[in-house]
């Protein structure tokens, strides 16, 4: 038993020297920085960091700093400036720093360059061994940050002698590049005046440059220039909003705001880029086609952005879809130069220069471009868009100058033709005093004629005036006699009517004649209501004799239970599924010919199925013969009288 307890002890003792040893390799496997007095600043790059990527953002500090197997899975970094790959992780990183006698108790700091980094977390080694946290960020108040600059810092408490690890948390919805770099604090602050006296310099450019432009379009009132003074705002929003110089000054207690001001930024910049770029250019005159492509351009990038808005705004950090509408508004300037526009020779040189600065920063962004000064791979768009600014005001100018010089032209050319107008006129006014002066005595000698022909004239205007009386009395007769023939038209047509109607309910008529009396269904429905509520209307439901109109034309509906009759209602029509006409006129036949017609014969004449005809007539002579054996003598003759006889129902 302890032999075998020995054992365990033994295996155990040989566990915890190879763990030790393994964890004492890893730890060897990171480069130390070394950090004497000569070194005021200095940048954490390639081998000197190490990182793990916390892919559910829940590790704790105490795990890092004390567990053996998490601080094994330290990488070293394999690219110049490290970056959070995946957006959605949370990582760490690690440095290694040895301090030698004469840098200790300088005071210092480590500061991280990127402004647009989330929440960055700074474990820093105290006098005693412990670590102490700092916090910044983003997405955190401004006035929690140790110094009221734009970047993070994070103040180092003990650089005495000695070998130090600084751990960093970082998080960020951003694609930033993890920049860590070591600086004295008197490095820090020659460094900050430098920058800060930069930013004055190019933000005081962009004022003057949108002051002259507002002037210049309050002077001209060419919409240009107020596209060019949105167009320079929006790139001074979207350049203080990515330095941090907007949140230091402008919104420092709403960092939520960081999420949002470079997205909108960047998308007023590009839509008024492109809006400008039309206005400049005159694209809508000197390319149609060119034109279109660019609102299409306009409204995609719209869409993207209200997308991002309102359902995503983890899409905003995709900034390099601007390269397509700033490619388009290039593209723009190239084809409209081709053509023959020269103020788009200044326009495409400002785009040229603004698109070497992007590619400057993607190369600062992916790593490629730590050969260049820091100056220039950091400050190249900002400095691009100051050439830019110059380049496009050039490219205004000399817009207004050509048009100054067409105008100027325009006004010469006007001048010149006023000049001709003028010698015309005088030559037109010597001619015409010269016709004037013939005309005057060809007018005198007129004017002696029209005197003797006056006279005559006045007394035919009196022979006129005898003349207009007679016809003025002959005119009176004709009117008296017209109103006379009217008299006798309108009898004469009243009569026509009764003639008709009397031969429709005696005389056999044709379908053409019979068709004059009813020659629609209009005609026909009217004819069946006046028939059958000549006398007082009363419901067939209620009894009651009010009524309103109904939905089918003559219909009465009852204003008390809203029953609605039909004028074909129990009349002999009931039912009925042949043109309403043709049906008064079978009725009429039967009635005329006594019955005695038969259904072959009315098939001809209706052009109707015979079997119709034939139901129709049995009807109809049912109706007949109830009304002969019922008939008295004073009855009423005609057929129409049958109209009301409902007979057997189809």
């Amino acid at each position: 038993m302890v032999k075998l307890i020995r054992l365990l002890c033994y295996y155990k003792f040989i566990t915890v020297v190879t763990l030790l040893f393994a964890l004492s390799f890893t730890a060897s496997a990171q480069k130390v920085t070394y950090i004497d007095s000569t070194v005021k600043q200095h940048k954490f790059t390639l081998a000197e960091i190490d990182y793990i990527e916390d892919i559910n953002g829940k590790l704790t500090f105490n795990e890092v700093l004390n567990s053996p197997s998490i601080n094994s899975k330290f990488k070293p970094n394999g690219t110049y400036f490290p970056n959070n790959k995946n957006r959605e992780s949370t990582y760490w990183y690690r440095v290694k720093v040895r301090f030698d006698k004469e840098s200790a108790n300088r005071d210092a700091l480590i500061e991280f360059f990127d402004q647009t980094t989330d929440e960055v977390t700074a474990y820093m080694p105290t006098k005693g061994g412990i670590y102490s946290a700092a916090k910044s960020g983003n997405r955190i108040n401004f006035a929690s940050r140790l110094f009221h600059h734009k970047n993070f810092e994070f103040q180092i408490s003990n650089n005495t002698a000695g070998d130090y690890t600084y751990y960093f948390r970082l998080k960020s919805r951003n694609l930033v590049n993890v920049i860590i770099v070591y600086r004295t604090v008197d490095y820090f602050v020659h460094y900050a005046l430098n920058e800060y006296l930069t930013f004055g310099l190019f933000y005081g450019m962009v004022l003057i440059f949108c002051f002259h432009n507002l002037l210049m379009f309050m002077a001209v009132k060419r919409r240009q220039y107020l596209y060019y003074v949105f167009y320079i705002l929006s790139v001074a929003v979207y350049e203080m909003s990515v330095d941090g110089i907007a949140f230091q000054y402008l919104w420092p207690q709403t960092p939520a705001l960081n999420d949002y001001v470079y997205g909108v930024s960047l998308y007023s910049l590009s839509i008024f880029a492109l809006i400008f770029t039309e206005e400049l250019l005159q694209v809508k005159q000197r390319s149609g086609r060119l034109y279109k492509l660019i609102n299409y351009v306009i409204a995609a990038r719209t869409v993207y952005f209200l997308y991002c808005l309102f359902i995503d705004k983890s899409l905003f950090a995709y900034k390099f879809v601007e390269v397509v509408p700033l490619s388009m508004a290039f593209v723009a300037g190239i084809n409209i130069y081709r053509r023959g526009f020269k103020p788009a020779r200044f326009f495409v040189l400002a785009y040229a220069f603004l698109f070497a600065g992007f590619m400057v920063k993607a190369l600062t962004a992916l790593g490629y471009a730590h050969f260049l000064p820091a100056f220039v791979s950091y400050y190249s768009i900002g400095f691009c868009f100051v050439i830019e600014m110059v380049l496009l005001s050039f490219a205004i100018g000399d817009q207004v100058r050509i048009l100054r010089k067409e105008k100027d032209e325009a006004q010469d050319e006007t001048i010149r033709q006023m000049h001709i107008n003028s010698e015309l006129k005088d030559s037109i006014n010597q001619e015409l005093e010269h016709q004037v002066t013939v005309r005057t005595k060809q007018v005198v000698e007129k004017s002696q004629e029209i005197l003797e022909q006056s006279k005559v004239i006045e007394a035919q205007n009196q022979q006129l005036t005898n003349i207009n009386q007679l016809l003025e009395h002959q005119a009176a007769e004709i009117t008296r006699m017209n109103v006379l023939l009217e008299n006798d038209n309108i009898q004469l047509k009243t009569n026509i009517d009764k003639v008709t109607s009397a031969r429709v309910l005696s005389a056999e008529l044709n379908f053409e004649e019979f068709s004059a009396k009813y020659p629609d269904q209009e005609t026909c429905y009217k004819f069946l209501a006046e028939l059958k509520w000549q006398g007082e209307y009363q419901c067939t439901r209620c009894n009651h004799t009010s009524y309103c109109a109904g939905r089918v034309p003559y219909s009465r509906r009852c204003t008390k239970c809203s029953y609605e009759e039909s004028a074909l209602h129990n009349t002999i029509f009931q039912n009925n599924r042949i043109p309403i006409n043709k049906a008064f006129y079978i009725v009429y036949l039967i009635y005329s010919s006594k019955g005695t017609i038969s259904s072959h014969q009315l098939s001809d004449k209706l052009g109707i199925r015979q079997s119709t005809c034939w139901a129709y007539a049995i009807r109809i002579k049912k109706v007949m013969q109830e009304q002969k054996r019922s008939r008295r003598k004073d009855a009423p003759q005609g057929w129409s009288t049958l109209v009301l006889e409902t007979g057997t129902k189809a």
